[in-house]
């Protein structure tokens, strides 16, 4: 349950990142997979799907070591108090994010692999994933730690098939897959990728079929009546 929100200067906006590293966003937004996760997750007052805002323990205006994750999701806490305070403060919400990503770049890579895990680790978030498109920057495609008695323990990543690795958070429920320099979340109950853009629209098209369809049907029983109408009339 998300504590009573403190009053306090918003925290200023994060650096803005090199030209070059476009992955985050082609990643997490260009491809869908924030909107996708925001409808999953169904509840927005209570679940939070965001990222490259600042995560810190208590208000601050001093912004050493604090962190701005590419991805973070928190379930039970309050989402209008992040984008009040400009960042995810764990005093505020009452609790750690659940789960936190960063996607490999240039810039971060070394960062994110080296000082980050212990950096999340003391902030108390359960899971740290780390997704690279190359393997280049993180020296791993695909990679999990879970927070176990304070410190990080990875997670099992295994390939599926050529092109595919995938990782289990339990932080989520969700499958994390790698696929073909593809970032993908799957449903361990079905195996299935979960709802995308183009299976959405599908389901609106084959509603509005099915609607049209029924509309038709109407219009041609009430034209068979008028007609029987007309006949017995005459």
């Amino acid at each position: 349950m998300a504590t009573r929100p403190q009053t306090f200067l918003p925290l200023p906006d994060p650096p803005e990142g090199n030209p070059e590293d476009m992955t985050n966003f082609n990643q997490t937004n260009l491809t869908g997979n924030t909107h996708h996760l925001v409808h999953y997750f169904g509840n927005r007052d209570t679940t939070l799907v965001a990222g490259e805002h600042y995560v810190s323990q208590e208000p601050t205006r001093n912004l050493t070591g604090v962190r701005y994750p590419d991805l973070l999701i928190a379930f039970g806490v309050d989402p209008t108090a992040y984008y009040r305070s400009n960042a995810y403060i764990i005093s505020e919400q009452g609790k750690p994010p659940d789960f936190v990503m960063e996607i490999a770049s240039r810039s971060t890579g070394r960062e994110d692999v080296r000082d980050k895990p212990a950096d999340y680790a003391a902030l108390g978030i359960q899971e740290y994933w780390r997704f690279d498109e190359t393997g280049e920057f993180h020296l791993t495609r695909l990679a999990g730690d879970r927070l176990v008695d304070g410190r990080y323990e990875p997670i099992p990543i295994e390939t599926v098939e050529e092109g595919v690795l995938q990782g289990y958070s339990a932080a989520l429920n969700l499958i994390i897959r790698w696929e073909n320099s593809q970032l993908r979340w799957h449903d361990p109950a079905t195996g299935e990728h979960i709802p995308t853009f183009e299976q959405e629209r599908g389901g609106r098209i084959a509603a509005e079929a099915e609607r049209d369809a029924a509309r038709a049907r109407v219009q041609e029983l009430e034209a068979e009546l008028k007609r029987r109408d007309s006949g017995q009339i005459g």
